[in-house]
C-alpha cells in the first residue's frame, strides 16, 4: 500500500429486535478521501453485510452524505432508512466512540514509515472491538441513545 493519505469509514450495527445477537462492524479503508460515489460503494457492501435486513443509518452532516446523488440513490433503496444527527453533536455518534478507542489504544504514538503501518494499526483495533462483544454496546450507552423494536404493522 503506497498512500499518501486514506480515509476510513465505519457503521456500528445494532439488531432491534434481538439485543443477544450482538452489534456488528462494519468498516471500510480506501485511498485519499471519501465522496459520495465511494460512500455508495460502501453503502452497497453495507446491504450485503446486513444479508438483505432493513437499516436505520445515522449518520453525521458531511456533505457526501447528504449531497443530491446520495439522497437520490438512498430513496430507491427499499432496506435503506437514513436519519441524520444534529449539527456538532459527535456525541452523539457511537462510530466516534470507536475512533476514540481505536485511536487511545492501537493508534496511539503509532509512527510507522508507511501508511499501511497505520492501516495495520487500526485494523488490529477494529478487530479487538468486536471481539470484545460489550464494547460496541457501550459507545451506544455512551451516546444516551435507544434502539427500540420496529413497530409491527397492522
Amino acid at each position: 500500500m503506497n498512500w499518501k493519505r486514506a480515509s476510513m469509514a465505519a457503521a456500528l450495527g445494532y439488531h432491534a429486535a434481538e439485543a443477544e445477537r450482538g452489534a456488528r462492524l462494519c468498516f471500510d479503508l480506501r485511498p485519499g478521501s471519501y465522496d459520495t460515489d465511494a460512500l455508495i460503494a460502501v453503502l452497497k457492501q453495507l446491504k450485503t453485510f446486513y444479508e438483505g435486513e432493513r437499516v436505520v443509518l445515522v449518520w453525521d452532516g458531511l456533505s457526501a452524505h447528504w449531497s443530491r446523488a446520495m439522497r437520490a440513490w438512498a430513496a430507491e433503496q427499499d432496506w435503506l432508512t437514513l436519519e441524520r444527527l444534529p449539527a456538532y453533536a459527535p456525541e452523539l455518534n457511537p462510530v466516534e466512540m470507536l475512533w476514540s478507542a481505536i485511536k487511545t489504544r492501537e493508534l496511539a504514538n503509532v509512527a510507522g514509515d508507511h501508511l499501511a503501518d497505520v492501516a495495520d494499526a487500526a485494523e488490529r483495533g477494529i478487530n479487538r472491538v468486536c471481539e470484545e462483544g460489550r464494547l460496541p454496546w457501550s459507545f451506544l450507552a455512551h451516546t444516551g441513545l435507544e434502539i427500540h423494536s420496529p413497530t409491527p404493522h397492522n
